[in-house]
């Protein structure tokens, strides 16, 4: 039987400024979540009054993976749930994986465009003035488009056994990766 790999991404209500701090996430609220199901092959778009759905999907995947996910993500959706995802579900966060092996932090865009000449098509300041918008449409795009660029930089360095990042000089670089799920 295949394993359910779930990529995960999702774009909040409000900023770190706007609820007191980064040590505040659970209180962002959620505009839009997406996850890509390899068991499902779909997309699935969640807002916030369908938070119990979407933490049981993530809770029955094989693996969830992420890009800064477990410190972002998860404690966004901590706001919903007592549920604790950092022991309960089997993940994979590239970028906590990148930072362990570089000692510094990347952005998914560097990863993105070297590795697959492609990047993202937003940021997360532009979903919120989506948000407060109206915009759903606008920012469930944004947001699928960035848990299919994780999709795609995860199935790359699983292939490849690396991936490519522009330094902080623009220099292309690259980084040994053990993201096999076989």
């Amino acid at each position: 039987m295949a394993r359910d790999i779930v990529y995960f991404d999702l774009e909040t209500r409000r900023t770190a400024n706007d609820v007191g701090g980064w040590g505040n996430k659970h209180k962002m609220g959620i505009s839009i979540a997406v996850t890509y199901s390899t068991k499902l092959g779909e997309y699935r778009i969640f807002q916030e009054d369908e938070t119990s759905d979407l933490i049981h999907q993530l809770t029955r995947a094989d693996l969830v993976v992420g890009f800064n996910h477990v410190s972002f993500d998860y404690e966004v959706l901590m706001g919903h749930t007592i549920f604790d995802f950092r022991e309960q579900v089997c993940d994979l966060d590239l970028l906590v994986d990148l930072e362990k092996k570089l000692g510094h932090r990347l952005k998914l865009e560097a990863v993105a465009a070297a590795s697959l000449g492609t990047g993202k098509t937003a940021d997360g300041l532009e979903a919120i003035r989506w948000w407060q918008q109206g915009k759903l449409a606008e920012i469930a795009e944004y947001c699928a488009f960035d848990v299919k660029v994780t999709k795609c930089v995860h199935e790359y360095g699983a292939k490849n056994g690396f991936v490519k990042y522009h330094d902080r000089n623009g220099r292309e670089q690259q980084v040994a990766v053990e993201w096999s799920v076989d």
